[in-house]
């Protein structure tokens, strides 16, 4: 089967880019310079959500589903910097060349993404590949990239429910709940850099992980929506990330488990 990685990302304010465009003075504190920006967004949009090239990369996780099994996992601070996180990432796209699928990625997460890779120097050719790439079946990538809106290499599933209408879409959480799945588990993008503030990097890596895994289950549903799975295809399906979830014993996956219903 075709490699499936359902990806999700966490951020927080770039402080260190807000001192330098702000030439702020280093007695402010972190809190202090995320609050200044915070305020002059507010003043500017009627939000204090900060535009996309200030947001730095903090975790990203990612569900990958290939024949051979399931796997969950993150690359997160503080165990790799901002660089090497993205710069892993978009790695793994070039070992595996995987269908990847997101809820909101091309709104989010892949802009934010782009701006910070290239503040890091990340490569990444394969996802950029637009069919005129290195590789053996560079051609295809013309007609189906991860760079198109309208392609399928990169699905963003909220985007194409809502049929590219920002005024149709669904929250994730809702829609995994009416579903029967988890949904979110006592933390949202809203809460991370709060979370952040107090040392919660685990705590953040543990909610973007159970998101990711969210979003592959209401992907599966979309795939039978469209026939590519049978009712008991996806059932075997939900069977078998249980199973595997409960094998990696962890705090949030035995909640994630006791939330499903």
């Amino acid at each position: 089967m075709k490699p499936v990685l359902v990806f999700d990302i966490e951020t927080i304010p770039d402080v260190a880019g807000l001192r330098r465009l702000n030439d702020l003075p280093a007695e402010l504190s972190d809190a202090e310079v995320a609050e200044l920006a915070f305020q002059q967004r507010r003043a500017k949009s009627g939000n204090d959500f900060l535009q996309l090239h200030l947001q730095r990369v903090v975790s990203i996780s990612c569900a990958l589903r290939t024949g051979e099994g399931f796997k969950v996992w993150s690359l997160a601070e503080p165990e790799l910097d901002e660089g090497a996180i993205i710069q892993r990432f978009f790695d793994g796209i070039e070992k595996f060349t995987p269908q990847i699928v997101s809820w909101n990625g091309g709104g989010f997460d892949l802009p934010v993404l782009h701006y910070r890779g290239m503040l890091h120097g990340v490569s990444a050719p394969r996802y950029w590949d637009l069919g005129d790439g290195d590789y053996a079946d560079s051609r295809d990538f013309k007609w189906n990239n991860y760079i198109s809106r309208y392609h399928t290499r990169h699905l963003d599933l909220m985007d194409l429910l809502a049929l590219y209408n920002a005024r149709a879409n669904a929250p994730l959480d809702d829609l995994a709940k009416l579903f029967g799945f988890p949904g979110k588990l006592g933390m949202d993008g809203s809460k991370v850099w709060e979370a952040w503030q107090a040392g919660q990097a685990a705590d953040i890596r543990d909610y973007c992980e159970t998101d990711v895994v969210n979003t592959y289950l209401v992907y599966n549903r979309f795939r039978r929506l469209r026939g590519e799975l049978t009712a008991d295809e996806e059932t075997a399906e939900i069977d078998f990330i249980k199973t595997q979830l409960a094998r990696i014993d962890a705090p949030h996956w035995r909640e994630f488990l006791a939330a499903w219903h």
